[in-house]
């Protein structure tokens, strides 16, 4: 029997999650191992500062106190036994898009980042709205996409990071993520105490949406693929660094 992990950064109440926990589980059983409470921006953190507890709702939900990363591991590791072991990890739907350089905060995109690292394929996948969510085309290429890598499998340490439009859905396109210029929107208060306090909020950007990008697949109305890897080298820069002659071993052994 098929076995899929799911998992978000919105929380074990979060309407995306039970969408998408409902349209898998016609692949197989699905387990549902989410934070108790809302995690997004959570990027791929682990919690080492405090101890975490975890919930048994029932025999396929589970909630942890800490982020989608702790879900995983905890997942993988503690809470499922030998026979429940998933084939897959599926992250989401999220509340929101992960596009360009959003992916590096997105606790969802970090569930599945994690499952990847752990030898699990898998899916990250985000619906790209503000408001008036409907999950159902997000759902159901969920679900073909976990059909397609249950079958074929996925690259070793590789994930997918899929974004979903509203409205039509005029097909599929392969990305690389954009760029955005962005500028945080930071507010200062004061608190009853007197004292000041900081309050990041949304962020001004404008996208760099060029052709082949995550940006602009979402803006021509196409949901957006982009394979990630958790291996953030930079290859072609290792060429560039390699010619630099000025930083010998002597340098750097006798500075």
């Amino acid at each position: 029997m098929t076995r899929i992990l799911v998992t978000n950064d919105d929380g074990i109440h979060s309407q995306g999650l039970q969408v998408l926990e409902e349209t898998l589980s016609e692949l197989g059983d699905v387990f549902v191992v989410a934070p108790a409470a809302e995690m997004s921006g959570a990027s791929h953190s682990l919690t080492l500062s405090r101890p975490l507890r975890i919930r048994q709702i029932d025999d396929r939900h589970w909630t942890v106190d800490g982020t989608p990363t702790d879900c995983v591991t905890l997942a993988l590791h503690k809470i499922l036994n030998e026979d429940q072991l998933p084939h897959l990890c599926v992250s989401g739907i999220n509340h929101g898009g992960n596009l360009g350089d959003d992916a590096t905060y997105s606790g969802t995109v970090a569930g599945a980042l994690e499952a990847t690292i752990l030898g699990v394929p898998g899916i990250a996948i985000s619906l790209v709205a503000r408001d008036h969510f409907d999950f159902t085309e997000a759902a159901r290429f969920a679900q073909l996409a976990a059909r397609k890598i249950l079958a074929e499998g996925l690259p070793e340490g590789t994930l997918l990071n899929v974004n979903v439009p509203l409205g039509e859905i005029k097909g599929v396109k392969l990305t690389r993520q954009g760029i955005k210029n962005a500028r945080p929107v930071i507010t200062e208060h004061i608190d009853p105490r007197g004292k000041p306090y900081f309050w990041i909020g949304e962020q001004y950007f404008r996208s760099n949406a060029e052709d082949g990008t995550d940006y602009r697949a979402i803006e021509e109305g196409y949901i957006s693929v982009t394979p990630l890897k958790s291996d953030m080298t930079d290859h072609g820069a290792l060429t560039t660094f390699g010619s630099w002659n000025y930083l010998t071993t002597t340098e750097l052994v006798h500075s």
